[in-house]
């Protein structure tokens, strides 16, 4: 079910939800420590100045005051700089990078999972704040053309561990784009980007109209939505765009390193990494590699993770650091699994044992079991009440707890599996709930 809220985009995850979520990012965790990134973690606050380096979404950005500046209504000159909340991650890692470039060892290879804030209009799947988990590899000077084939297998090895139906990353190279422009002689190359990145939302009809008007040519806009419409799985995709007859450095360079990509993903995960030649990210500071997903069932989400290659992510005037990265919409993603029923938690709480209280004078009794239980690991509650026995089975149960732990009088203490029924004999210094049972648990949805 889609995130309740009173104040909207901004979601608030039930319990059970929250498991769900919990599940989402640790896999994620795990499968970027597993490839060697490092986490991160950068403040939530930024100066104005360096949020608006990424001009196209610094009016979304949630700026940042004190209550008492705007009540003693203070001179200019006594305020601080301009803060705002971060719209995304790269920004802050970009000035992260700069800031301990000296710490750092190239290539940098980072994750990052936080909240994020944007001011756009909320609707399905996008919200005003919001959860990204990043990966980026970062170089000194130079960063080889072989981390961009890295970064989508680690991407679709980590959606390959969640509850999701498969999901396909989508490929480009700015430089078949740019250089076929070159070729067919487009000076505007940023313009015709921009304009084919709209393909699916405004149609051929619609991208064709917009380049009309910023003065491209009908052959030039003719050649260039036949390029954007090639796509494919291998190599036969670079022979298609070779035979439109375009020559340029550029373009066979970008082919070239295309070709590597998707002869890698045929290797390491075959049909799930598709060319598609109308994806150009039309955003200025991505040069080489481009990526955006697809979720099967559920295109109408749009793009779940998008990114690419960039040369200068960051620059202190003296050196560059190149990069590429991708971005999950972790909120996103979540907010659909949940709305379609996705995946559910097999409980809501993380307790695997209610252990029930014979009497209030024997409480005491109650947490001394539960203190031992939760020496091994085990997740234990007592019972906040000593009413009857039956009543304390219905709050485990309306809990979700699947055990109930009871105190004999002889010393002899039994546990009650409360979904089947089944009580046995435990010794708190041995006994253990099924693997299963012992936390919470994700499991696809029906």
């Amino acid at each position: 079910m889609p995130a309740r809220t009173s104040l909207s985009g901004f979601p608030e995850w039930l319990p059970a939800e929250r498991i769900v979520e919990q599940h989402i990012l640790d896999q994620l965790r795990e499968t970027f420590e597993l490839h060697g990134f490092a986490s991160v973690e950068t403040r939530a606050i930024e100066t104005l100045d360096e949020l608006q380096r990424k001009g196209e979404t610094s009016k979304e950005v949630y700026i940042l005051e004190r209550l008492q500046d705007r009540l003693q209504d203070r001179n200019d000159s006594k305020k601080e700089r301009p803060l705002g909340l971060h719209f995304d991650l790269t920004v802050p890692f970009a000035r992260f990078v700069l800031d301990n470039a000296g710490e750092l060892q190239f290539p940098f290879r980072r994750y990052q999972i936080q909240k994020v804030w944007r001011g756009e209009r909320p609707q399905d799947g996008r919200f005003r704040e919001f959860t990204q988990a990043d990966i980026d590899i970062v170089g000194n000077g130079t960063l080889a053309f072989h981390h961009e084939v890295e970064i989508p297998l680690v991407i679709l090895e980590a959606f390959s561990k969640l509850p999701i139906p498969p999901v396909t990353v989508l490929v480009n190279n700015r430089k078949i784009v740019q250089g076929f422009c070159e070729g067919i002689g487009i000076d505007n190359v940023e313009q015709a980007l921009r304009s084919i990145d709209k393909l699916d939302k405004i149609g051929p009809k619609g991208v064709s109209a917009e380049l009309l008007e910023h003065g491209f040519e009908q052959d030039q806009i003719d050649r260039l939505l036949s390029l954007a419409s090639i796509s494919g799985d291998d190599e036969a995709v670079l022979d298609e765009v070779r035979s439109l007859g375009v020559a340029n450095e550029l373009l066979e360079e970008g082919l070239t390193e295309l070709g590597a990509l998707l002869a890698a993903g045929s290797k390491r995960a075959p049909h799930r990494l598709r060319a598609e030649l109308k994806i150009t990210r039309g955003l200025d500071y991505y040069t080489g590699t481009v990526y955006e997903t697809a979720l099967e069932g559920h295109e109408d989400l749009g793009s779940i993770c998008s990114g690419g290659r960039y040369d200068s992510l960051a620059s202190d005037g003296k050196r560059t650091f190149p990069g590429v990265g991708i971005s999950i919409g972790v909120s996103r993603l979540v907010s659909r699994i949940l709305a379609a029923n996705l995946a559910v938690a097999s409980r809501s709480v993380p307790t695997a044992v209610l252990v029930a209280v014979v009497n209030e004078e024997m409480r005491a009794d109650s947490e001394d079991i539960a203190y031992k239980l939760r020496s091994r690991g085990i997740p234990t509650e007592v019972s906040p009440s000593s009413q009857k026995f039956g009543k304390q089975i219905r709050y485990a149960d309306r809990r979700g707890i699947p055990f109930v732990w009871f105190i004999g009088e002889d010393g002899v203490n039994e546990v009650k599996d409360i979904r089947s029924g089944e009580q046995q004999i435990a010794d708190v210094d041995s006994w253990m709930p099924p693997a299963e049972d012992l936390k919470p648990t994700v499991r696809p949805g029906e």
